[in-house]
């Protein structure tokens, strides 16, 4: 009996996901609930109980839906009702006591609560920006900010699938692009979509993916392997557990497609063990398409076979540099080793190896679907496509954004992001992670693109974007990332390991009141050495953060040594609090608080502080309702 065509597999298994689909009985109200971690820490899953049972109490016919991060985590928990008729309603912050309110209002009654609606539109909102149906943003509303201005590729289906049903995947066009690369295209002919359209790596550096992916073809050797590194070690990132968490299976089909493309028959996806949700997701998502032949031996009846494998990581940051990650995946110490020899050459086992980051995967089906052309009319002359950013710090709307390459730093923190908290003053954001540079305001026009943040002295880093406010101590700031950075060395060489302690030990001092002028010109010369001698790039970049620092904020660095004053009055050694004595009442409150004792007066006459038994917590200065306690 003749097999089906390649077409013909895959329709049959589209017809197939459309019919486990309504074998759910799923019903035409749907409730969707945002379950990523960040969904769960604000309290969904207790959400989600409370929805179920009073469904279930009412008798009510709805589906509820558990998903991904939608990207507006300053909203979680969310809600989305759709009902027919293409009205949808997205309600944020919702905690058990408002399901009841809720259900009742909304659904028996259909009342939309304004008063708790972040968003509401139709269940197909037009795109700001043209992009093909299935990569429409969703849910993506005319009304919000947060959501005009992004263009959602490798978040797609993030926040509208179920990441535990491949059949959710499958019917918005999941493996359509696998089933073109096997059947539809040779190895070249992907290799060659994915350098046309333009896609760099987004685990940082920005190499092209397409030429690795051409180098490890080219390579010799029978056996090759795919690695999708997930090592998100950076802090406040969450690009890639949200991509896992929400929508593993892109990132399945995009290392089956390079695998077809380089000839690879086995491949690893290396994740920190810290993020268990996104590796059960993940590991769900193997077994779903091990089912159904999209995984393991001859997958849709072809002569491609490829199998997959999980390694959990212990948390090492520096095995998010490749070497090391390998060094980890073969059971060794996770320390990098000097290149060349490049991994696409000799990587794991010593056979040539791809490795790109999840966010890259995750857009490979996309180009290979719509072609090289589409992907690459994103973004700017040199920077195709979006970039995934994880929006944290001092900023009213922080989350997941997916933007186009070439927006400017001030769209994002103040269109997209809502600006800062409280009327603050905005002072810097710091890109590319621990091992980035800050941007003050000076630079809010600058275009968010590999080449122009690496020329404003900043990286694109795999996606971390935090926004630092006007009482932030740059000094400080720059010393947090050097502990993490210097905690974070593998020991390995002695540019990193003794040169990232040496440079903690002069901004210490500098933040203690102990600082010289001299302390400026060590941090140089210890910058220098790093960047030339050291193994990999996290010696090579630890003195980043520290050196934009100093770069665009050196008044601050000159106020700690010089007039030994921290300007945002942070750094605890320099500061100094009293109180005034016109002012103060005698509440005692300042003497209640106190931790040590350091408050000295009765009640209803005025207090003092012994400076010697102050420890600067500041508590005083914070529970003073007259201003009476003044900090210098």
């Amino acid at each position: 009996m003749p097999q089906p065509s390649a077409m013909e597999q895959l329709r049959q298994l589209k017809e197939q996901a459309i019919t486990e689909i309504n074998a759910r009985g799923d019903s035409a109200t749907k409730i969707t609930i945002g379950m990523g971690t960040c969904g769960i820490a604000a309290g969904a899953r207790e959400v989600m109980h409370a929805l179920l049972h009073e469904l279930e109490a009412l008798n009510l016919d709805a589906t509820v839906v558990a998903t991904g991060c939608v990207g507006l985590c300053s909203q979680e928990p969310l809600v989305d009702i759709e009902q027919p008729g293409g009205l949808r309603v997205t309600y944020g912050k919702v905690n058990p006591q408002m399901v009841p309110t809720l259900i009742s209002e909304h659904l028996v009654k259909g009342h939309v609560l304004t008063q708790w609606a972040v968003a509401r539109g139709s269940t197909t909102p037009a795109p700001v920006r043209p992009q093909p149906e299935s990569v429409r943003s969703i849910p993506t509303y005319d009304d919000i900010p947060f959501y005009g201005m992004q263009v959602r590729i490798a978040l797609r289906n993030c926040g509208v699938i179920n990441p535990e049903e491949i059949q959710d995947y499958i019917v918005r066009g999941g493996y359509e692009a696998l089933g073109r690369a096997i059947f539809e295209m040779s190895p070249e002919e992907i290799i060659n979509t994915v350098k046309q359209a333009g896609l760099r790596g987004r685990g940082g550096a920005g190499f092209p993916t397409g030429l690795k992916w051409e180098l490890t073809r080219k390579a010799p050797g029978d056996v090759k392997y795919i690695i999708c590194n997930a090592d998100e070690g950076d802090p406040g990132a969450f690009m890639d557990r949200s991509i896992l968490e929400g929508d593993p299976h892109t990132v399945v089909e995009g290392m089956l497609i390079a695998a077809r493309a380089i000839g690879a028959t086995e491949g690893y996806v290396y994740c920190r063990a810290e993020y268990p949700l996104a590796i059960k997701r993940l590991q769900k998502a193997i077994e779903e398409a091990h089912e159904r032949a999209l995984l393991g031996e001859n997958i849709l009846g072809s002569d491609f076979s490829f199998d997959l494998h999980i390694k959990q990581g212990a948390g090492a940051f520096v095995c998010g540099e490749e070497t090391a990650l390998i060094a980890s995946i073969e059971g060794r110490r996770g320390e990098p080793r000097p290149r060349p020899p490049f991994p696409a050459v000799s990587g794991l086992w010593g056979k040539p190896t791809s490795i790109n980051n999840v966010e890259t995967w995750a857009n490979v089906p996309p180009i290979i679907s719509h072609g090289a052309e589409w992907f690459s009319s994103i973004g700017t002359e040199k920077s195709k496509g979006t970039k995934v950013f994880a929006l944290t710090g001092k900023v009213n709307k922080p989350g997941l954004v997916e933007v186009p390459m070439g927006i400017t730093m001030q769209e994002i923190i103040y269109d997209i992001g809502g600006g800062i908290p409280n009327d603050k003053k905005f002072k810097a954001v710091q890109t590319g992670g621990p091992l980035g540079g800050c941007l003050p305001t000076s630079m809010l026009e600058t275009p968010v693109d590999y080449d122009s943040l690496t020329s404003a002295g900043a990286t694109m880093g795999s996606g971390g974007m935090i926004v630092i406010d006007e009482d932030t101590c740059m000094v400080e700031f720059a010393k947090f990332f050097l502990t993490f950075a210097t905690d974070e060395s593998c020991g390995q060489c002695t540019p990193c390991r003794v040169g990232g302690k040496r440079m903690l030990e002069v901004l210490t001092r500098i933040t203690d009141g102990k600082g010289t002028m001299n302390d400026l010109k060590e941090i140089d010369q210890l910058a220098k050495t790093m960047a030339d001698t050291s193994l990999c790039a996290l010696g090579q970049l630890t003195p980043n953060p520290t050196l934009s620092s100093l770069r665009h904020f050196k008044e601050e660095f000159l106020a700690h040594i010089v007039d030994k004053k921290c300007p945002a009055g942070v750094c605890t050694a320099l500061l100094h609090f009293d109180i005034v004595a016109d002012k103060c009442k005698g509440c005692s409150l300042c003497l209640i608080s106190c931790p040590t004792g350091a408050i000295e007066g009765a009640r209803k006459q005025v207090h003092s502080i012994n400076q010697d038994k102050c420890i600067k917590c500041g508590s005083c200065y914070d529970v003073c309702r007259l201003d009476a306690v003044i900090k210098s």
